[in-house]
């Protein structure tokens, strides 16, 4: 066994996806281009995933000489992936803010229509949690307060401009009003 291969590093996630309850890909995000670089390939292991996880009441798996947290819900399937030596209460604490994130911004309606139609806040969610393999956050309420600032700091610049244009300059636009 090459020592190179189990000195600690940083890129801890090798991959974050979700799939619904016949294994369909709704969102994958790769953060190791060596791992599985082309589609095909990555699709082939999601269901080679999907396959050995789906019936399982586990939470974790080994497969392809990856260690896999997962967790299932209505007709969704959460996925963190990491390589065969990184310490699965790491991966698991991903899976659990990812999800109870997820759990709070689709207001406990964890479902695959929901996820579609807010999937830019999904897109952020993920984003926050790992950036290029690296565990950033792990805390669900850092997440969603970091999440909230952005979905409501965004818009606001618009109504501001549409403000300004029309001459309201006194008509300010509460914050609250956007969410």
């Amino acid at each position: 066994m090459d020592s190179t291969s189990l000195e600690p590093s940083l890129y801890t996630v090798k991959a974050v996806f979700i799939l619904d309850n016949d294994g369909n890909r709704l969102l994958s995000k790769y953060y190791d281009p060596e791992l599985y670089p082309s589609m095909k390939e990555q699709k082939n292991f999601e269901r080679n995933v999907f396959n050995k996880t789906h019936k399982a009441d586990n939470e974790i798996a080994f497969l392809e000489g990856m260690t896999i947290v997962y967790k299932g819900s209505i007709d969704l399937f959460f996925y963190v992936v990491g390589s065969a030596q990184e310490n699965e209460l790491m991966l698991m604490s991903v899976l659990n803010c990812l999800f109870d994130s997820l759990s709070q911004i689709l207001r406990k309606n964890v479902e695959r229509r929901c996820l579609l139609d807010n999937m830019e806040g999904v897109f952020l969610v993920v984003d926050e949690i790992i950036d290029g393999g690296v565990i950033l956050e792990s805390d669900p309420q850092q997440v969603l307060q970091k999440v909230s600032y952005r979905l409501m700091s965004e818009p606001a610049y618009g109504f501001v401009l549409f403000d300004y244009i029309t001459g309201n300059l006194e008509g300010q636009t509460d914050k609250s009003q956007l969410l």
